[in-house]
């Protein structure tokens, strides 16, 4: 999906900025413990072991901008196999606006699909 057309680039950053905060938000819905950064990339991998969009370096940002947004909260836990890792969960309002984005993302795809398919 690497594209090297800079118009190109330009669009997926701008659409993969929104779509990796409804994303992350949803794993980590998903998730019946906290999560590091590495184990939601192998979640995202495991699920779409076809489609990478989005790399371990980018996702750290949203993950940022989410908990200081207080839609995740987040601990320092020591670890076995190296440095201390950031365990990342969802809080209630986290849950509450993964809500909100899930009925826009449904209404903005079928405006979207129905565009580009011409209907």
């Amino acid at each position: 999906m690497e594209s090297e057309n800079p118009n190109v680039k330009k669009f997926q950053k701008e659409m993969m900025s929104g779509i990796a905060a409804l994303v992350l938000l949803s794993v980590l819905d998903q998730s019946d413990t906290p999560l590091y950064g590495y184990q939601i990339t192998r979640n995202l991998e495991k699920e779409n072991q076809k489609i990478q969009l989005m790399k371990l370096g980018a996702l750290y940002p949203v993950l940022r901008s989410l908990e200081k947004s207080g839609l995740l909260s987040s601990q320092v836990e020591p670890s076995f196999s190296g440095p201390p890792r950031r365990y990342y969960a969802i809080t209630a309002e986290g849950h509450a606006m993964l809500q909100e984005w899930q009925a826009i993302w449904q209404q903005t795809s079928l405006f979207v699909n129905s565009i580009l398919e011409g209907k």
